[in-house]
C-alpha cells in the first residue's frame, strides 16, 4: 500500500470548485402564518435567509375596476372586504371621500357614533393581531384571551348594526341609525373589561423569555427605510415616527379628544407589539370620552343634503319629495361635482386612503385605494434576509398585513 504522503502531489492537480449550499424555499402562498394568499420565495444558506422576494395577486378582485363600474352607495359594501377585521374603516374612508368631494356636511351625533364605531373596529383588528401574532410564535393562552374581549366588542358592534365581520354601518352623510338604548352603558362596562384583558395580555408576555427571545432584534425596521417604503400607522410609528393622522390631519371629533400616540424607536416586532397594546388603551380612552359627548348632541344622524342623501324613514314614509328623491339616489345614485379628491384616514394597519377622480357621473371614473397593507408587504425584501426561516412568521405577523387589502 502506498504511503499517504506520495498521494500528495496527484491531489494538487485537482480543481475543487466551490459548492453554492443556497436553495430557494417556497414560504406559501397555502401557510397558516402568511394570514392570506402571500407567497414568499425565500433563498436561503442553510437555516438563514438571503433574498425575499413576496408574491402577491392570488386574492385580486379587482374591486377598484368595480367601482368605477357601480354607483357609490352600491359600492360601499364592497369595501366591507378589504379589511374585514375592521370593516367599518374602510367604509368610512370611502364615505368621507365623497363627503368631501360633495361638500356634504355630517351632523355631529353622526360624527361622534362614527368615532365610536371605528374605534371599536381598531380594537377588533388589534386583538385578532394579537391573538394570531402570539399563536404563530406559539402562544395559545393569549389567542384565547384576546379572542375574549374580541367576542365582546363584536356583540357591541351586531347590537348597533347587526354584523360581526362586514358591518356596512356607516353611510354616505352619515350613519343608518342611532345608538339602540342601553348600548353605551354596555359600551362603558366592556371598557373596563378591556383594560382588565389588556392587562392579562400584558401580564403573558411582556417579560416571557421566550416572546422576547422571538421578537426582540428581529425584524428591525429603520427610520429612514420606514419613510423609504412608505410605512404607517403602528409600522411607521414603531420606528420612531410619531405620525398619527387623527393628530396630524383631524377628522370627525378627533381633534377634540385627549388621547396620546403610542411610538417606539427599536422598530423590532416587539416593539410594533407594546406599540398595539398602548394603541388599544388609547381606543378604550377615546371610547369614554365618546359616550360623554354623545349625550350633548342633537338627535340628528343624516346630512340634510338631498341631492346626495337620502332623507330619514319617517320623511320616507309620510312626504312624497322625499320618497321620489329617494327613488332617484337608489336607481340613477348621486352625483358628485367635477373634480377630484384623495382622502387618508388612520386605520387600524396605518394610512387607508381613497382617491376619487369624478367627472359628474353617478360612477367615479377612476378610483384608487391606498390601503397600508400592499406597502408593508413589499418591506419584506429588506426586513426578512438576515432571519432564520422561523423569524419569518413572527416577522409577517408583526407588520399586521392582510391580503384582502393587498390584492383588492
Amino acid at each position: 500500500m502506498q504511503h499517504p504522503t506520495k498521494l500528495k502531489p496527484f491531489f494538487e492537480n485537482i480543481e475543487f470548485q466551490k459548492i453554492d449550499s443556497k436553495m430557494i424555499l417556497n414560504f406559501g402562498p397555502q401557510h397558516p402564518a402568511a394570514h392570506g394568499q402571500l407567497k414568499l420565495v425565500l433563498e436561503v444558506d442553510g437555516e438563514k435567509i438571503t433574498k425575499a422576494m413576496p408574491g402577491i395577486g392570488y386574492m385580486h378582485r379587482g374591486v377598484e375596476k368595480m367601482a368605477e363600474n357601480m354607483i357609490y352607495n352600491e359600492f360601499l359594501p364592497v369595501t366591507d372586504r378589504l379589511d374585514y377585521t375592521s370593516a367599518s374603516m374602510s367604509n368610512y374612508a370611502l364615505c368621507a371621500a365623497v363627503e368631501k368631494l360633495c361638500d356634504i356636511k355630517v351632523p355631529r351625533r353622526a360624527q361622534v357614533i362614527r368615532t365610536i364605531i371605528l374605534e371599536l373596529n381598531r380594537l377588533a383588528g388589534h386583538l385578532l393581531f394579537l391573538a394570531t401574532h402570539a399563536l404563530d410564535i406559539g402562544a395559545m393562552t393569549v389567542f384565547l384571551y384576546c379572542f375574549r374581549e374580541r367576542e365582546y366588542v363584536l356583540d357591541l358592534i351586531e347590537k348597533y348594526c347587526g354584523a360581526r365581520l362586514t358591518h356596512n354601518s356607516i353611510k354616505i352623510g352619515g350613519v343608518f341609525v342611532d345608538l339602540p338604548e342601553g348600548w353605551l352603558c354596555e359600551l362603558l362596562g366592556f371598557c373596563d373589561k378591556m383594560l382588565s384583558g389588556i392587562k392579562d395580555y400584558e401580564d403573558l408576555l411582556d417579560t416571557n423569555r421566550i416572546w422576547l427571545m422571538r421578537t426582540q432584534d428581529v425584524g428591525v425596521v429603520s427610520k429612514e427605510t420606514a419613510l423609504s417604503w412608505g410605512c404607517s400607522g403602528v409600522m411607521l410609528r414603531a420606528s420612531g415616527v410619531q405620525w398619527d393622522l387623527r393628530k396630524e390631519e383631524p377628522y370627525l371629533i378627533y381633534d377634540e379628544l385627549d388621547f396620546d400616540v403610542p411610538y417606539a424607536s427599536a422598530g423590532d416586532c416587539y416593539a410594533r407589539y407594546k406599540c398595539y397594546v398602548a394603541e388599544m388603551k388609547e381606543s378604550v380612552k377615546i371610547l369614554r370620552q365618546c359616550a360623554k359627548l354623545y349625550y350633548d348632541t342633537e338627535p340628528k344622524i343624516l346630512a340634510d343634503a338631498p341631492e346626495f342623501v337620502s332623507a330619514s324613514k319617517e320623511q320616507l314614509m309620510t312626504q312624497n319629495y322625499s320618497l321620489m328623491q329617494h327613488f332617484v339616489l337608489v336607481t340613477q345614485g348621486l352625483k358628485p361635482p367635477v373634480g377630484e379628491v384623495y382622502l387618508p384616514t388612520e386605520a387600524s394597519k396605518g394610512e387607508l386612503g381613497f382617491y376619487i377622480y369624478s367627472t359628474g357621473e353617478s360612477r367615479p371614473y377612476r378610483l384608487k385605494i391606498r390601503a397600508p397593507s400592499f406597502w408593508h408587504c413589499g418591506i419584506y425584501e429588506e426586513m426578512i434576509p438576515g432571519h432564520y426561516i422561523a423569524d419569518v412568521s413572527a416577522i409577517i405577523c408583526s407588520s399586521n398585513i392582510l391580503l384582502g387589502e393587498v390584492d383588492r
